[in-house]
């Protein structure tokens, strides 16, 4: 272990082997820190918060914080996890949950999560996130693996992201993503299918060819939009990635979906 002399490290917290604390960076009580944890200096990692293995937080953040709501109100369930090697940039701000909506803020594993970023809390943040500089979540987000957000970003409290998904910089966020999506614009509008994403991720021709056609019929201008899942589901049912969008979309329920202008 590698605590500088000027950091604290408050009496309770349990630390993991091989775990790197800087100077004047504080850890509080409540804290658990996976082993290989490196926390830089002026980091603070408070509250009930549980970071995985080889987790990296940059200094200025502050992590661990209670929720922005009124009337708060800690009656010790209100915790945060991060996942194993997850980095967090200079003055990222992650606050833990709501003892009213179950007191869980999470971040996945191999995630990067840049300068200023802000995750409110009981937001859900899949695996191998990456979001950029000063992207903001409103409370009770859910966002799946692997969606990227470029810079300035921002998502209103209770959307769904799905996975695979890019939200373009600068954009505004106020309805449901589809897994697959790329959305642009204030307020965001479905700009197409993530194909960059896709191919980089190893999706094969197949794949991306049918979900391609599959999203023209999806969000083509003639019939209605319940005809139009149903005709997709009918031609393209042995497309995984089609019925994941579907089954997005149908437990949207009465939810606002981000659509095509």
């Amino acid at each position: 272990m590698d605590i500088h002399p000027t950091a604290i490290v408050e009496d309770g917290a349990e630390l993991g082997e091989d775990v790197s604390i800087g100077a004047f960076a504080f850890i509080g009580r409540d804290v658990s820190l996976g082993r290989g944890c490196r926390i830089h200096q002026h980091a603070t990692v408070t509250g009930q918060t549980e970071l995985g293995r080889q987790v990296e937080i940059y200094s200025g953040a502050v992590i661990g914080t209670p929720p922005q709501i009124l009337n708060f109100n800690d009656d010790g369930t209100s915790r945060l996890t991060i996942g194993d090697e997850t980095v967090i940039r200079e003055h990222v701000t992650i606050h833990t949950g709501s003892p009213a909506h179950g007191g869980l803020t999470s971040v996945g594993k191999n995630c990067l999560i840049m300068v200023g970023a802000h995750i409110a809390h009981d937001c859900h943040v899949g695996d191998k996130c990456v979001f950029a500089n000063n992207v903001a979540l409103g409370g009770h987000i859910v966002i799946g693996e692997q969606v990227w957000m470029g810079g300035l970003a921002a998502v209103h409290q209770f959307c769904r992201i799905g996975r695979h998904a890019f939200v373009g910089g600068g954009a505004i966020v106020v309805a449901d993503v589809i897994p697959y999506g790329s959305v642009i614009g204030n307020h965001a509008h479905l700009a197409g299918l993530n194909i960059v994403g896709m191919k980089r991720r190893g999706f094969t021709r197949k794949s991306i060819q049918d979900l391609r056609a599959a999203y023209r019929m999806l969000f083509a201008k003639e019939g209605t939009f319940s005809e139009r899942v149903a005709d997709a589901e009918k031609h393209y049912s042995d497309c995984a990635e089609l019925i994941e969008i579907i089954e997005f979309i149908r437990s949207s329920k009465s939810r606002a979906l981000c659509l095509p202008e």
